[in-house]
């Protein structure tokens, strides 16, 4: 598990650590937030830390604290990273709704795929989003990614079945579409 940040034009990516967890929790009982997640119970402190404490033993995750001037706004990670076949998912939240359209969730998603495409030499990655999330969908066709197909009302949000669209964005995709400073290393 990488332990350095990450460091994009404007946010600054630092694995995730316990000190995050009070307002990870504020930010997954924000209904705004949730929303657009794919979870929607309340979420306790206990729960959250009992969460960490399985996340730090698995060796198939990466997940980083969005940071902008030394603010905590968000996180994203690598879920699955699948060494053998070279891929993982990704999930990002932008908690800090303040924060929301700035163009940070694009640096956060770039600077972590420069790194998945780099340094963890993946492949491919894909990610699922709520087909209603027009916002993320145009933050992630901004970073390459592609529509894959959609998975027909697969979860239950807001007294209704909502569909989730594939995404997917391979490394040669990444490389032929990065400007020079997001270009993988």
């Amino acid at each position: 598990m990488r332990r350095e940040p990450l460091s994009g034009g404007r946010v600054v990516l630092r694995p995730l650590e316990k000190e995050h967890l009070a307002r990870c929790v504020k930010w997954f009982n924000d209904p705004d937030v949730t929303h657009f997640l794919g979870r929607a119970e309340p979420l306790t402190m206990a729960e959250e830390e009992r969460w960490f404490a399985e996340y730090r033993l698995k060796v198939d995750e990466e997940i980083y604290a969005i940071e902008v001037d030394g603010n905590h706004i968000g996180n994203i990670g690598l879920h699955g990273i699948d060494r053998g076949n070279r891929k993982a998912s990704l999930g990002i939240v932008i908690g800090e709704k303040e924060q929301w359209s700035k163009g940070l969730g694009t640096d956060a998603m770039n600077t972590v795929l420069r790194y998945a495409f780099g340094s963890l030499r993946l492949h491919k990655v894909n990610l699922d989003v709520i087909d209603y999330n027009e916002r993320a969908i145009r933050v992630y066709e901004r970073c390459g990614f592609v529509r894959e197909g959609v998975r027909r009302e697969e979860l239950w949000k807001g007294g209704r079945f909502v569909n989730l669209v594939r995404m997917s964005l391979l490394e040669t995709e990444f490389r032929e579409a990065a400007p020079g400073p997001t270009r993988p290393r």
